[in-house]
């Protein structure tokens, strides 16, 4: 069997034994110095001013929603747009959090939102944000949507959970929007087990979604801005100062644990969302050319794709049965993410007033699914997927 994923790290055995001699000699095991240090390299590496690092990407989602509602950038009752084809927790923080969520039809060709997409939906419902999944490592004309966004006053934020590393128009996916959400989950991109973060340039943005990670209290900001928020709401004493929560917040630190293993794997990265672009390539560009039994996948417009899995969308629900039958016992295949929300039970069990057809969502939640790219894979296994997904090409395209 094929997995999705073989190690819980890239380079597990290696970094097992250091994480076992840190566990055996750390003082400290609870957000700390480890961590801090990983917001340091990540924020770094994204190329954005501050990383706030969390305990998943599904809490970093909930966070930047409640960042944005405690600053008023978001209020209650605003329409909110997101990405039709995405992870639930992508869309729940909407509804958890009282906010009217907007599903926006994707292309088929990319999966993702496009600037027209957002234009058509604009037309019907007027937005105050917009949360754009970038999935599996593509995207649209994410460079328009974000124009569109700035003529509009829409806040933009990406999920950038599935797309680390992905370069458009010279800059990375991640760095559109105010802010982007990342995952480091066992098989993503890069692992710390658990883990997620949110990335942004802005000062205020960064220092309440560490007030919304640790309970609304101020223990981990510097201490020039506990100074100037104890200030403005006259906390003198030491003894209380500890114990003031100023917003609402949640319990979402990460461990020391997970900073640790994210210092080790970021020194990879580079080298595992390499390894993904090769193995995208020699994969999908056999099984997209050779057969018209799939919808083609457009990526030529991406300077670098970071790919996360590889996608394939059948033209009909019987072709993509055959292939789940095919791949039984040899390859491990999943829907595309958690596919169209607004086929998930949860959407309408909240939403009862308004009905939303998603037509290219649907079909890939019906007609789709994917399979595995991790930086592990052999030439042997790469083989195996291009003769199991081409499979009677005698269909091919002339």
């Amino acid at each position: 069997m094929i997995r999705l994923i073989k190690s819980t790290f890239y380079k597990e055995e290696e970094t097992k034994k250091k994480l076992c001699n840190f566990i055996s000699t750390a003082k400290q095991l609870s957000f700390g110095q480890e961590c801090e240090k990983f917001e340091r390299k990540f924020a770094k590496w994204q190329g954005r001013k501050y990383c706030i690092f969390l305990n998943s990407g599904s809490s970093a989602n909930l966070a930047i929603i409640q960042a944005l509602l405690n600053l008023g950038k978001i209020k209650k009752g605003d329409n909110v747009g997101f990405s039709a084809l995405t992870w639930a927790t992508n869309a729940m923080p909407l509804f958890q959090l009282g906010l009217n969520p907007i599903p926006i039809d994707i292309e088929l060709d990319t999966l993702n939102v496009s600037s027209e997409k957002l234009s058509e939906t604009l037309k019907k419902y007027p937005i105050r944000m917009l949360f754009l999944t970038n999935i599996l490592g593509f995207c649209d004309d994410i460079d328009k949507i974000k124009k569109v966004c700035d003529q509009k006053n829409i806040i933009l934020i990406e999920d950038n959970c599935e797309s680390l590393g992905t370069i458009y128009k010279g800059k990375k996916l991640g760095n559109f929007g105010v802010a982007s959400t990342f995952s480091f989950y066992v098989g993503h991109h890069m692992s710390t087990v658990e883990g997620g973060a949110v990335c942004t340039d802005s000062d205020q943005l960064a220092t309440m979604l560490k007030l919304v990670r640790a309970h609304g209290w101020d223990r981990n900001l510097s201490e020039k801005r506990q100074v100037r928020i104890r200030n403005k709401f006259k906390v003198n004493s030491s003894f209380y100062s500890r114990y003031t929560f100023y917003d609402l917040g949640y319990n979402f630190r990460p461990t020391e644990i997970n900073g640790f293993i994210g210092n080790l794997q970021i020194e990879y990265i580079d080298e595992i969302i390499k390894k993904r672009k090769a193995n995208f390539i020699k994969i999908a560009i056999p099984i997209y050319s050779k057969t018209d039994k799939y919808y083609p996948i457009k990526f030529d417009h991406i300077n670098f794709l970071s790919n996360f899995a590889i996608p394939v969308i059948c033209k009909s629900q019987k072709v993509r049965d055959e292939l789940v039958k095919r791949c039984d016992q040899k390859i491990e295949i999943r829907p595309v993410v958690g596919g169209d929300m607004t086929s998930q039970p949860f959407f309408y069990k909240y939403i009862k007033h308004l009905i939303f057809e998603n037509h290219n969502a649907k079909l890939v939640h019906q007609q789709g699914l994917y399979l595995a790219n991790n930086p592990e894979l052999t030439e042997q296994e790469i083989s195996e997927i291009i003769k199991i997904f081409t499979h009677n090409s005698h269909n091919s395209k002339k």
